[in-house]
């Protein structure tokens, strides 16, 4: 779906449907929050959207927005040290249709195999894009960490600024797997929501009856360039690894709770200074409990921490889940307000709903927010955002 932050957003809008893009109706699941409509014009080239994957489309298009949107017109671009910028895209499974129509075409003859299939479904291919078409020679990789990519290109991205490598990076996360075999992948490891009856009802974080995640797709990117346009601070953040299991988070919560308390001491902030939290929160049995143990672990029971997880409104993006909930995190700094929980309406028996947003959206002066990313293979990450003070 389009992300779009507006009134809309924090009266708790919803781009969770019926999926349309394929025909789901042998499959226990069959919503999705899609993108059905994406204009291309003007920001890629019809050939590459013609042969592309669709996380690639979304990753080049949300990173050209991100530039015009940090004030890099042509113009500016042309003035840059472009040995001084960069590219750091993350991502969960990359080009899930090229990889099928490969499938499919070698079943017939490897003569009907697209020379576009090892580039373009190679997830690595969007940030090379996006540095090809921009003529930036700086740091241009990937990240795949699960649902944690977003975090991680944002906190590397972060580093290469910081130590003075670059002065300009372009970051984020893409994905597009709503599709047959994405789809199906993710009911086999009994991660997604089969509440087909209500598509705007399954996605329901630490309520009593959830029953998974819902798909999500799309991309979004930060354009980090100084002197432009500050919309926060990041003060720092952590990754840590659980090093468990290869879906399930660890039952102690160890690795999470690790990554918040790091992050904190890496940004020198007291805990009681966190008063938002941007949970990761999937809407699974597991993971949101899980996650709700280890920041109680982590912070106490601060009567200011309010939590909530914008996958309630947007589903699940995978590897862009980070930089959507970067973004989200980031417009409640600039707004003073928070989304809200999206269907909490029987909070989970072990969950005091007192932490969580309710279902309205609420007034709130950040001091100090962090927004969550956990994926599978228990990859952690934690980043700590504040409202930019001028110094």
């Amino acid at each position: 779906m389009h992300i779009c932050f507006t009134p809309a957003f924090l009266k708790g809008f919803t781009g969770i449907s019926d999926i349309q893009g394929f025909d789901c109706s042998e499959l226990p699941t069959r919503i999705a929050a899609e993108i059905k409509s994406l204009s291309t014009d003007g920001w890629i080239s019809p050939k590459i959207a013609k042969k592309a994957d669709k996380y690639l489309i979304y990753a080049l298009v949300a990173g050209k927005k991100a530039l015009v949107d940090a004030g890099i017109t042509e113009q500016v671009s042309g003035e840059l040290d472009k040995s001084r910028c960069g590219v750091i895209i993350g991502y969960s499974m990359g080009g899930l249709r090229v990889l099928n129509d490969g499938f499919e075409a070698i079943k017939v003859s490897y003569k009907k195999m697209s020379p576009f299939y090892i580039p373009y479904s190679s997830t690595n291919m969007a940030s090379a894009v996006l540095a090809m078409d921009l003529g930036w020679t700086g740091p241009s990789y990937s990240i795949s960490t699960a649902c944690a990519s977003s975090n991680y290109s944002i906190l590397n991205a972060t580093g290469h600024m910081i130590k003075g490598d670059t002065d300009i990076m372009l970051c984020g996360g893409s994905d597009g797997m709503v599709s047959p075999s994405g789809i199906a992948g993710l009911i086999a490891c009994n991660a997604l929501s089969q509440r087909n009856s209500d598509p705007t009802k399954a996605a329901r974080p630490w309520d009593a009856d959830r029953d998974g995640f819902v798909m999500g797709e799309g991309a979004l990117e930060h354009a980090k360039k100084r002197g432009t346009n500050i919309y926060a601070e990041i003060l720092g953040g952590s990754l840590t690894c659980d090093a468990y299991h290869i879906t399930a988070p660890h039952p102690e919560g160890v690795g999470m709770v690790s990554c918040m308390k790091k992050a904190l001491a890496q940004a020198g902030v007291a805990r009681e200074d966190v008063n938002y939290i941007n949970a990761h929160a999937p809407s699974t049995r597991l993971g949101d409990l899980r996650e709700y143990q280890a920041v109680i672990r982590c912070f106490g029971k601060n009567p200011e921490l309010r939590m909530n997880s914008t996958k309630s409104l947007i589903g699940h993006l995978l590897g862009a889940s980070g930089a959507a909930e970067a973004v989200a995190t980031i417009k409640a700094i600039q707004t003073g307000w928070i989304h809200p929980n999206l269907n909490l309406e029987n909070p989970d028996k072990h969950v005091d709903a007192k932490v969580l947003a309710g279902p309205k959206k609420e007034r709130l002066d950040i001091k100090v927010a962090m927004s969550n990313s956990f994926g599978f293979g228990g990859h952690n990450s934690s980043i700590l955002f504040a409202p930019f003070k001028g110094n």
